[in-house]
């Protein structure tokens, strides 16, 4: 396929229209939800109404990120085998949430990963480090989903000066705020449902198509793929066997990838959303199912991009191999399957977006404002929602400006430091205040604190930032951190730090562990817990 075709057979308007009619749909959906939405628990957990499947379908939508349908299915077509291993982290991660996390935050909490923590230590030591760590992990999400933005822009609308991308990313912006602030959790919610339903169809109606055209013979397409860009895409070691050093870097991203779901605040947040903890449970089970099925789907898209679009057209794209999904459905239906797939992916990062914004700001509002900065004492929660709302047109600006900064990088990439930075800052933490009697506060602010820095300064001196021709900063090289993603040294070391924080203080609540212990296991008490 010739690429100046690609890019130019592409309807603008077509592709406007569409996303405009799925923005249109969604806003009305969220303002009907917005009527109910009047206490804090309205706001922070939509009054806890939602069924495990349906948040389990809402999980799904959180979780499929444009890193999961741009990055992935562009990763295995560029780089085939090891592109999948992206795949296969991200739902490995799943049992970690579901053995050891799911059900035991869900009967713990109230609305925040603070919760859990402020549960059994000092109340405003910890609530504020968990909020800075939930802070941190959500900007890095966000940088991600506004990159992904950036890219659709880029190929899709034929607006290639910066300008006019950034335009339409603060526009992009603009919509998840207005999401966050009318609907609330209950909004955002019904827009990832119907945003997981719309991407999972998209990429099944996809999937069924490139099949078709190999007979549903899945070695033909394996070979048309390897025939157009050489047998190393059917091996691994094609991005990741280069040098001992990328092994180890490959090591790091699969321990960050499975580790850091456990530790996403926005996934986290989701648990509180549903009645008891049973539905906890069930809405991972869920999550699973549809996850595991959307991996398979992006095996046969990257697959048969590799062959039907070609890997050279892809690595010439704007956005590069975050391109290939949309590039092989212009290939496959014209500009009308196109603008439909330009749709749903841009409906995937508003849905993210917004999920990650009302997370970021209900951590501020609930943890810092109402708990730390008030004491506990807020007369009215309709107060801590206000903050809260203030907190989202905040983070959405900030969003708009760091993806307008970030637009030009791997979508998947991005992705797995945000997961390197909750594996170290916020999984240690949440498991040793679950499992380990001895641990205190001092414990918890070093493995949140001690994580977070150490992970943000090996990300800053690697040479993801600097020193290669694909670092988000060019013509520089001031790296001397030698892995992409450092969650290999971050990970461990942050639950060390936890640990020799504990052992260094005399702090030791035993009873209130003991509290702890019990509702964790039987729900006992969770529903009238009120963690001031």
């Amino acid at each position: 396929m010739n690429l100046a075709q690609g890019v130019q057979g592409s309807n603008p308007v077509l592709n406007i229209s569409i996303f405009g009619a799925f923005v249109v749909v969604t806003l009305v959906i969220v303002f009907r939800a917005s009527r109910n939405t009047k206490t804090a628990s309205d706001y922070y957990a939509a009054g806890r109404a939602f069924s495990g499947p349906q948040n389990g379908i809402a999980i799904a939508g959180d979780y499929l990120s444009a890193a999961s349908f741009l990055g992935i299915a562009g990763a295995i077509a560029v780089y085939g085998y090891d592109g999948f291993l992206y795949s296969i982290g991200f739902l490995v991660a799943w049992l970690v949430a579901l053995l050891l996390v799911a059900e035991l935050l869900r009967n713990t909490g109230k609305f925040t990963m603070g919760d859990v923590l402020a549960f059994r230590m000092k109340q405003r030591p910890v609530r504020a480090a968990a909020a800075t760590s939930t802070l941190a992990v959500s900007f890095f999400y966000l940088l991600a989903q506004m990159a992904g933005a950036g890219i659709l822009v880029s190929l899709l609308l034929g607006i290639s000066s910066t300008a006019g991308q950034a335009v339409v990313i603060a526009v992009v912006g603009l919509v998840m705020i207005i999401y966050v602030l009318v609907g609330g959790m209950k909004g955002t919610t019904w827009v990832q449902i119907i945003k997981a339903a719309l991407l999972i169809s998209g990429a099944f109606a996809m999937t069924v198509w490139v099949l078709a055209r190999y007979g549903f013979n899945l070695s033909e397409l394996l070979g048309s793929a390897a025939q157009r860009a050489g047998d190393a895409v059917l091996n691994p070691g094609t991005r990741y066997g280069v040098s001992e050093t990328s092994k180890i870097d490959f090591l790091s991203l699969g321990i960050a990838l499975v580790l850091g779901t456990a530790g996403l605040p926005h996934v986290l947040m989701r648990f509180y959303t549903v009645p008891t903890a049973k539905d906890a449970r069930k809405s991972v089970v869920w999550a699973i199912g549809l996850i595991g099925l959307f991996y398979l789907f992006t095996l046969v898209l990257g697959y048969g991009a590799g062959a039907i679009v070609g890997k050279d057209a892809i690595n010439k794209a704007p956005g590069k191999e975050n391109s290939a999904a949309p590039l092989l459905a212009q290939a496959l239906g014209g500009p009308i399957l196109l603008g439909f797939i330009a749709a749903v992916a841009f409906a995937t990062i508003l849905a993210v977006v917004a999920g990650l914004t009302i997370t970021a700001s209900a951590s501020f509002a609930h943890d810092v404002y109402a708990n730390v900065i008030k004491k506990g004492k807020v007369s009215d929660s309709n107060a801590e929602v206000r903050v809260a709302r203030i907190t989202a047109v905040v983070i959405g600006a900030v969003a708009i400006v760091g993806g307008i900064l970030a637009k030009d990088q791997n979508v998947a990439f991005l992705v797995a430091l945000a997961f390197a930075v909750a594996a170290s800052a916020n999984l240690p933490t949440i498991l040793y205040s679950l499992f380990w009697k001895r641990f205190n506060t001092s414990g918890a602010l070093w493995s949140i604190y001690g994580g977070l820095g150490v992970t943000i300064v090996l990300i800053i001196f690697s040479p993801a930032v600097s020193g290669l021709p694909n670092s988000m900063i060019k013509g520089v090289d001031f790296h001397w951190f030698p892995l992409q993603n450092p969650g290999l040294v971050s990970i461990p070391l942050s639950f060390f730090l936890g640990w020799l924080g504990t052992v260094l203080s005399k702090e030791h609540n035993q009873d209130k562990y003991a509290e702890m212990e019990v509702r964790s296991l039987t729900g006992l008490g969770a529903e009238k817990a009120t963690p001031h």
